[in-house]
């Protein structure tokens, strides 16, 4: 699933790319995609792009007073086209799912893989009409997103540290894959609860956070919209590395399971020296 860095690189990309131009149509090819109609997708034909922001994990492509919200879920991308075919797009069961022409005939497809389709598309006047960016928490890379903005975050949790920081409704971006980066780095348990936080433990929490997401952004700062995917799974210390060896200790990275995603952590710098067997069974907390 793109995160706040590869989707903070595409808002880059498109900043560069898109900003100035004309959208000549916008074509749903996907029926699942588009979760707005009113106002129509056609309200863009002739509009400038005037500026390309991002919500957490949104895009948000802001055209003739309005604002194209985009959320790629799992395994959704953003494909630039500097020529597009000249044929309209056909529905099938391709993961061709919308595109954007623009009028010099350059412009972007989105896309889907799998049968499981989440990646969604609003068309609204504001952001904050969209229920997902409504509920965002504040941008873990903000400049007033301080340790005691962090702190006081934390301060009425109880739960695990791992569901935590994905709670897009605490903090805005964190998903699966830098939610196990972040923890590696901070030394710590994904299981390990928020409120046996030390304050000591949260400034560590927090400097893993700020820094993580901050290399990965500046690793993703002027690559392709292309190569983004790459980029990120080449940067990851932990997660989707099961069985591979710790870049810092050299223990061998574990995984804990579960019915539609999996954690990866290193039981030398995050447990103790000891694996957690199961989300539910293991007593392992700290």
């Amino acid at each position: 699933m793109p995160e706040l860095p590869e989707v903070e690189a595409l808002r880059e990309f498109l900043d560069e790319h898109l900003v100035g131009k004309e959208i000549a149509r916008v074509l749903p090819v996907a029926i699942s995609v588009l979760k707005t109609y009113d106002p129509p997708l056609s309200a863009l034909e002739g509009a400038t792009v005037s500026a390309v922001a991002r919500h957490g994990k949104f895009l948000d492509i802001e055209a003739g007073g309005l604002h194209l919200l985009v959320h790629l879920a799992r395994a959704g991308w953003l494909q630039w086209k500097d020529v597009l075919p000249s044929g309209p797009p056909h529905p099938g069961k391709g993961p061709l799912a919308l595109r954007t022409a623009l009028t010099g005939g350059d412009g972007f497809d989105l896309t889907e893989a799998g049968t499981t389709k989440r990646l969604a598309v609003h068309l609204v006047h504001d952001p904050a009409d969209v229920p997902g960016v409504a509920r965002l928490g504040p941008d873990p890379l903000a400049a007033d997103f301080d340790l005691a903005a962090f702190t006081a975050l934390l301060a009425g949790e109880r739960r695990q540290i791992k569901g935590a920081l994905r709670d897009q409704s605490l903090i805005a971006g964190i998903g699966n894959a830098y939610s196990d980066e972040i923890l590696h780095a901070a030394r710590m348990s994904p299981f390990k609860p928020t409120q046996n936080l030390t304050s000591e433990e949260t400034a560590v929490l927090y400097e893993a956070m700020r820094t993580t997401l901050g290399e990965a952004v500046e690793r993703s700062h002027g690559i392709a919209a292309g190569r983004l995917k790459a980029e990120k799974k080449s940067g990851l210390r932990v997660h989707g590395r099961a069985g591979e060896t710790c870049p810092v200790c050299g223990d061998t990275i574990r995984e804990v399971s579960f019915s539609d995603s999996a954690l990866q952590y290193c039981p030398t710098c995050q447990t103790g020296g000891k694996p957690l067997a199961d989300r539910r069974m293991s007593k392992l907390l700290k």
